[in-house]
């Protein structure tokens, strides 16, 4: 069955009485704007002493379309092992400590992305403009050189301000063709190694991937919205690697000096893995007892039912993700379970508030400096706000989705659907319908779990945002 598509006229089809729901700010207050404005009339004022590196041929690699351009990458074999250079917007460069834009990305915390245009955290000027690694312009940023070995660990790692200038922007299911053609882009013929390296160490640390199937919105207002799963290419999976690459030396670069900012996550308890056990037999999953969580998902078959049940119920171990700040002592946790290892967020200072604070961190520690009191004062802050900006996003993210599921299935009442049942009970089950993919709750009974089932569509309230099911 092909994507079943909602056409403006036959319910509106726009997002403002969701973005009034969530009361999402429409625009930047006048001092706002006017610090951006004063700050990007000569973008390279406050280049000072930065390094030149505008000769390495950086590339960006971010959806079709996209402005709001963090990071920009050089990945070379050397010797035996790679070096990554890794470009980062400087946001400080930009945003006076204390001034109005400082405060008013404090306030906001991260870009929220709806399908009709985002929310941005800085300004466009400065997030689409003057700060963003566009191709072809010399852009202030901070430059992480990583040296990696033939093991694919960290053996060297040197942060700065630089000069940088991208060459080209790319996308993912482009470098996914050149690679596959044999025809890479030669800032990233290395990437699918060392990036095939570094999913095999985070198997080994116990980092836990859950391969569920993604919601994508793509279309627009006028000709409509369409629900459909998002691809997933290799090139994904090992662009991330070489940000959570970054973001573990800069944990490392925190814990050995006492100061900074984590993303944490506590380690499951043991009776949480054998529940999960449980539930892997439950769906017919053999579980080979050698074999730890992470492990035994990697060798999972992500298209299959059983698979999709199995990484649901996974969710449940991964509970309890914020953000510590220390200066002094050690906190009680300093990793993050997901990723199996200290981790911390510097690559997206765009659209990320943390991530300015913890760069100038790692700034002020590699070069011997003492970390600036700005920073200093607002480490006990930043986790409240990025707690509440992630809360807030997770909610909005939802809330779209719900709201294109109610409006394409509108029509569709009566109709019967293949589904997979995620979880169940006596009475009731979470379901994925396949195409187009719904998130769901079906009534009936006796529901196999991990198993696809025939479901007939029930209800449909396009106010409330919400579809029922129930199992034929």
């Amino acid at each position: 069955m092909p994507p079943l598509v909602l056409r403006t006229p036959a319910s509106g089809g726009d997002f403002g009485r969701l973005r009034a729901e969530f009361a999402l700010p429409e625009s930047f207050g006048p001092a706002v704007l006017a610090e951006a404005e004063t700050a990007v009339l000569d973008p390279l004022a406050s280049a000072g002493g930065r390094e030149d590196a505008t000769d390495l041929p950086f590339v960006t690699i971010d959806p079709p379309g996209s402005k709001d351009l963090d990071q920009a990458m050089v990945i070379e074999r050397r010797g035996s092992g790679f070096r990554v250079q890794y470009a980062i917007a400087d946001l400080a460069a930009f945003v006076p400590p204390g001034g109005a834009l400082d405060h008013e990305a404090r306030r906001r915390g991260q870009t929220l992305y709806l399908p009709d245009g985002n929310v941005p955290l800085h300004p466009p000027v400065l997030s689409e403009g003057a700060a963003s690694l566009l191709p072809g312009e010399i852009r202030p940023a901070v430059l992480w050189t990583i040296d990696v070995d033939d093991g694919g660990e960290i053996v060297d790692t040197r942060v700065r301000r630089a000069l940088v200038r991208s060459t080209e922007q790319l996308d993912y299911e482009g470098v996914q063709s050149s690679l596959d053609a044999g025809r890479p882009h030669p800032s990233v013929v290395a990437l699918p190694e060392l990036g095939r390296l570094r999913r095999s160490l985070a198997v080994q640390r116990g980092a836990v991937e859950l391969q569920l199937p993604e919601q994508e919105i793509s279309g627009n207002g006028d000709s409509g919205w369409i629900l459909a799963r998002r691809p997933r290419t290799a090139v994904d999976a090992w662009n991330a690697e070489i940000s959570l690459l970054t973001g573990m030396a800069a944990a490392r670069i925190m814990i050995d000096a006492g100061i900074g900012v984590l993303r944490t996550l506590p380690s499951p308890e043991p009776d949480a893995v054998e529940w999960l056990r449980r539930s892997a037999a439950a769906v017919g999953l053999a579980w080979p007892a050698e074999l730890g969580v992470s492990e035994f998902l990697s060798t999972l078959d992500p298209g299959q039912p059983a698979s999709m049940a199995l990484y649901a119920d996974t969710t449940r171990l991964l509970r309890g993700a914020g953000y510590t700040a220390f200066a002094g002592e050690l906190p009680a946790v300093t990793t993050h379970a997901g990723i199996g290892g200290a981790y911390a967020h510097v690559t997206a200072p765009i659209r990320r508030l943390v991530d300015r604070f913890g760069t100038e961190v790692c700034l002020a520690v590699t070069a011997g400096r003492e970390v600036p009191d700005w920073v200093r004062e607002a480490l006990s802050e930043v986790p409240a706000h990025m707690s509440a900006s992630d809360s807030l996003a997770a909610r909005v993210e939802r809330a779209c989705i719900d709201q294109v599921e109610a409006w394409v299935l509108a029509e569709h009442v009566g109709r019967e659907f293949t589904a997979v049942v995620l979880r169940a009970d006596e009475t009731r089950a979470e379901i994925l319908v396949e195409d187009p993919p719904v998130m769901a709750k079906c009534s009936g009974a006796k529901f196999p779990e991990g198993e696809r089932i025939a479901v007939r569509l029930t209800e449909v309230d396009v106010e409330q945002r919400k579809v029922s099911f129930e199992r034929v």
